[in-house]
């Protein structure tokens, strides 16, 4: 009765592992493909200003980073941009704490609209997030605070978080879920308010979410492009920062220039990747 078992196990693994071939085959294609277009454009970028003359005859890629980082146009959008997208992710933070929290723990009327409405700044075009801050600004009683936001400095903190906060709520949502709530009933139980069971249990546990939530706001932030040319515009030395010096570099032609600031964005966005892997929260499921 036992002794065909093992004649049916060894017929069948070649069809197994043949199987399991196709499998892994398709995922490396598919997947490989992928990311070597992305290593390519990044290599591209590279390529281009290693054949481009130094502009000091040195090695061409350092020499045109440092030309880049020496003009004061782009010092200006590099300070410009460091400062804002540190403002947009204090600021994704803080609000991304409260809501996300309340939509891990409550229920309450309204809760699936609200949660539809907060992914807006993910499914819309950039475009028209920064039209739509626009038209906000002209309605009556809110056009007096236009002057200090469109086409101003604040206002490109403003544009950032619009889109920013949206991507740290939810994974201040997700870092919420992955806490288990026994902990705070627990708390809640041995005499503690909701409120002091969430600064004394909850969020002392939410430090490595709320570290992802701000490092991944910064690197949107740094990315941002269509709200601000829009919103705030691409004025130079006042609301230009690295995306805009892109778009504003190609236009008059300074091809290495744009290729020099975009290795500069990828190398920032990096190394804030770097230390969300590193030190915050890996365990996330957005």
């Amino acid at each position: 009765m036992m002794g065909p078992a093992p004649q049916q196990r060894e017929s069948s693994e070649p069809h197994r592992v043949g199987s399991d071939m196709f499998l892994y085959l398709s995922i490396g294609v598919v997947g490989g493909t992928y990311v070597l277009l992305l290593v390519g454009m990044l290599v591209a970028d590279v390529v281009y200003l290693a054949r481009s003359p130094a502009p000091d005859g040195g090695w061409p890629v350092i020499g045109h980073l440092v030309a880049a980082m020496a003009d004061p146009k782009i010092q200006y959008s590099i300070k410009l941009t460091l400062v804002s997208c540190l403002f947009t992710a204090i600021l994704s933070v803080m609000v991304a704490v409260p809501i996300g929290y309340a939509l891990s723990r409550f229920r309450f009327p309204g809760r699936s609209l609200l949660d539809a409405i907060l992914d807006i700044p993910i499914v819309l075009p950039p475009l028209v997030v920064g039209l739509s801050l626009l038209m906000l600004f002209q309605l009556p009683g809110i056009d007096r605070a236009s002057k200090f936001f469109v086409y101003q400095t604040p206002g490109v903190v403003l544009a950032q978080f619009m889109v920013a906060a949206a991507f740290a709520v939810r994974i201040m949502r997700a870092a919420f879920d992955q806490i288990d709530t026994r902990l705070e009933n627990v708390a809640m139980t041995l005499g503690c308010s909701r409120a002091q069971a969430f600064g004394r249990v909850v969020l002392p546990q939410a430090r490595q979410g709320m570290l992802t939530a701000g490092t991944m706001a910064w690197a949107r932030a740094l990315g941002e492009f269509g709200p601000l040319l829009i919103f705030v515009g691409t004025t130079r030395m006042k609301t230009e920062v690295l995306s805009t010096t892109v778009y504003l570099e190609q236009s008059v032609a300074n091809i290495q220039g744009a290729v020099a600031v975009s290795l500069i964005m990828v190398l920032a966005a990096v190394a804030v990747l770097i230390v969300a892997r590193v030190w915050g929260s890996r365990t996330l499921t957005l």
